[in-house]
């Protein structure tokens, strides 16, 4: 069985040790993440694993004939060929050993055509031959324009890009191509730094059902949690060097690692107090003769002591922006919004109100308008057929990828921030700024030094300091890790004001969408549930592609598309909308009816319990009395709650 085997690796930047002797076992049929703050060192032992970087000392030990492919999380440039040719070469391993076997045939003609013939050389020649013919069967060599075709439209290319010369390939689109040779080496080993950075959430799926039937190991980097999740059943995490493996998936790795930090945070509380008074004893003693050797003894004892640390990447920072303005309680109306490119009609008669508070998921495939919805919203395009009627007080703003392009200037990251933030906020933007990634020395950093992806990540935050009350997102998670994504999204579903977004970060968008707008060759349905439950709908009337069930995003279907957009057609919708909101209103008052019933309940019981009540027979029948009224008034709202319940999901 093809395998690699790590054992006491180790390897340092200068004086800095970036892992200390780490073991680790990949094999086939391995589904392991490896996790870790940034600059812990997870690139680096990709590339150690991969051969391209040699350790300073341990062994690695690999399986002769095991192959493995490695993805690095950006850098690749393919020039030259067409998206087919460079494709193809990932067969090229195979075609060299067809090469081989033409070799083989030819010795093995010219040995026959002799008359000294070695019949155990013969013997060796013809089981390397049939060795190399397997080999060329199973790596589907044959089978590879099928295969070359599946795979790139999984990844979201079209038909009409396989002639493309891939210099026209953008950059995310590169590494699309670089993903889709990897995934066709089909290797024994396969080392993913990253994979999903360039990915929407369709080409996300489909990438997740891919690895659902790889049969090789797989070793991948990422922060998308839900990816995570459903993928591996083991985590590797490096912490200050050291490498240690967690069982089962990335949530239950999260919380074996939350209980573990909560030990340490108390035995660094009580290390911390120890060195406080430990240094108060020799800041007191160390210039009194009498005291010097005691001292002395202090110092050294903090000296040889091993200094607790606690990751960057565990520490739990909560931090809150500035609250929303009033606003009334429509944050905005659409009517018959339009919107076309040349012939492509990609929004056509939308109409939604859009209530102040909701957090609103606008989802569909590549090409559906998601992206052109954001920006009619926020008045980056002008050019649209319909009204926008925004609320009273709505003060809005716009986050894009955009946005970086805008950031210059010679000032620094937190010089910038402390001449732009409320002054309340001030004293807590170093904490704001590790948020977001920019820790320690980086907030000195020039803003026109930055990188596209850390301006991404100022943009974002210098959107937040501002008081508005609703926030349009597009692609809010790019370019964060899984740390500050989870601090974003806290943020965000703390935030009281309205949030319009769209995402390829399925634990995000299932966490923070309260309402979803699904959007599709122009036709639209609004569903009045997260994410999870838009999937659920879609799911119901559709039926899986006959490789994996995400090669493209799934069609709305005839009864969810609203595909009359008369006036009739678009009061209908708003009267559902109505009906859905007063349903809803009177389902809370049921739930807050039935949770009043239950504390009075709760009271009565623990009343009853009392010595000095049951003891006496009145006060007893008194209570009970009271209780037995309480029980048919709950059977009476919970029946009536159910029934109400019923009524919001028909709707």
């Amino acid at each position: 069985m093809a395998f690699v085997q790590f054992s006491k690796v180790s390897l340092a930047f200068a004086d800095r040790d970036i892992l200390k002797n780490v073991s680790l076992n990949l094999a086939a049929g391995s589904r392991a993440a490896l996790a870790g703050a940034n600059g812990s060192g997870k690139t680096t032992l990709l590339k150690i694993i991969a051969g391209l970087i040699p350790p300073d000392s341990g062994e690695r030990a690999v399986q002769k004939g095991t192959t493995i492919s490695y993805l690095p999380q950006s850098g690749i440039v393919h020039k030259g060929k067409t998206l087919r040719e460079e494709t193809e070469l990932a067969f090229s391993k195979a075609a060299a050993k067809l090469k081989r076997i033409d070799e083989l045939e030819h010795k093995l003609a010219k040995i026959q055509q002799t008359d000294n013939a070695d019949s155990y050389g013969i013997d060796m020649l013809l089981a390397e031959h049939y060795r190399l013919g397997e080999e060329v069967e199973n790596s589907g060599f044959y089978r590879r324009e099928a295969f070359v075709s599946v795979v790139l439209k999984g990844l979201g290319f079209k038909a009409t890009d396989i002639n493309r010369n891939t210099e026209e390939f953008s950059g995310g689109w590169q590494m699309r191509i670089a993903l889709a040779k990897v995934l066709l080496e089909n290797p024994d080993i396969l080392l993913l730094d990253e994979p999903t950075n360039y990915l929407d959430i369709e080409a996300r799926t489909w990438l997740l059902e891919w690895l659902k039937t790889f049969t090789g190991g797989c070793l991948l980097v990422s922060h998308d949690r839900y990816f995570l999740d459903k993928c591996v059943n083991e985590v590797f995490e490096i912490f200050q060097g050291d490498c240690k493996r967690y069982a089962g998936n990335y949530s239950a790795y999260e919380k074996t690692r939350e209980l573990e930090l909560e030990s340490l945070l108390k035995r660094y509380a009580v290390q911390q107090e120890e060195i406080e008074k430990t240094e108060a004893l020799i800041k007191r003693f160390r210039y009194k003769a009498s005291k010097a050797a005691f001292a002395q003894d202090l110092i050294k004892r903090l000296e040889k002591m091993e200094r607790i640390e606690i990751p960057e990447s565990l520490k739990k920072i909560k931090i809150t922006f500035p609250p929303p303005p009033h606003s009334g309680r429509i944050a905005l109306t659409l009517d018959g919004i339009g919107k076309s490119y040349g012939t492509n009609r990609v929004l056509n008669g939308l109409d939604l109100t859009v209530e102040s508070g909701e957090k609103l998921l606008v989802a569909g495939c590549n090409g559906a308008g998601k992206t052109t919805l954001l920006r009619i919203l926020a008045g980056e395009d002008k050019c649209f057929d319909g009204n926008i009627k925004y609320g009273q007080g709505i003060s809005s703003g716009y986050f894009s990828q955009d946005a970086a392009e805008s950031i210059t200037g010679s000032q620094t990251i937190l010089e910038y921030l402390e001449t732009e933030a409320p002054t309340h906020l001030i004293p807590r933007l170093r904490d704001m700024l590790g948020a977001f990634l920019f820790r320690g020395d980086d907030v000195y950093k020039s803003l026109s030094v930055l990188s596209g992806g850390e301006k991404s990540r100022f943009a974002m935050l210098y959107m937040l300091l501002k008081p508005l009350n609703l926030l349009i997102l597009d692609e809010p998670t790019n370019h964060l890790d899984l740390y500050s994504k989870d601090v974003l999204l806290d943020c965000l579903k703390a935030f009281t004001g309205t949030v319009i977004f769209v995402s390829h970060d399925r634990g995000f968008m299932e966490a923070l969408s309260t309402k979803t707008l699904g959007l599709d060759a122009g036709q639209h349905r609004l569903y009045y549930g997260n994410y999870g439950y838009y999937m659920e709908q879609l799911e119901k009337t559709h039926t899986a592609t006959a490789f994996t069930p995400a090669l493209t995003a799934p069609a709305l279907s005839t009864e969810n598309k609203i595909t009359d957009n008369s006036t009739g057609s678009r009061l209908e919708e708003k009267k559902r909308q109505t009906i859905f909101r007063r349903l809803k209103r009177e389902e809370e008052a049921l739930l807050l009816e039935i949770e009043k019933l239950e504390m009075e309940k709760a009271n009565l019981e623990a009343e009853l319990s009392r010595p000095e009540v049951y003891s006496s027979a009145e006060k007893a029948r008194d209570i009970k009395q009271k209780l037995d009224k309480i029980m048919i008034n709950l059977e009476d709202k919970n029946s009536a709650w159910e029934a109400k319940h019923k009524e919001l999901a028909e709707q």
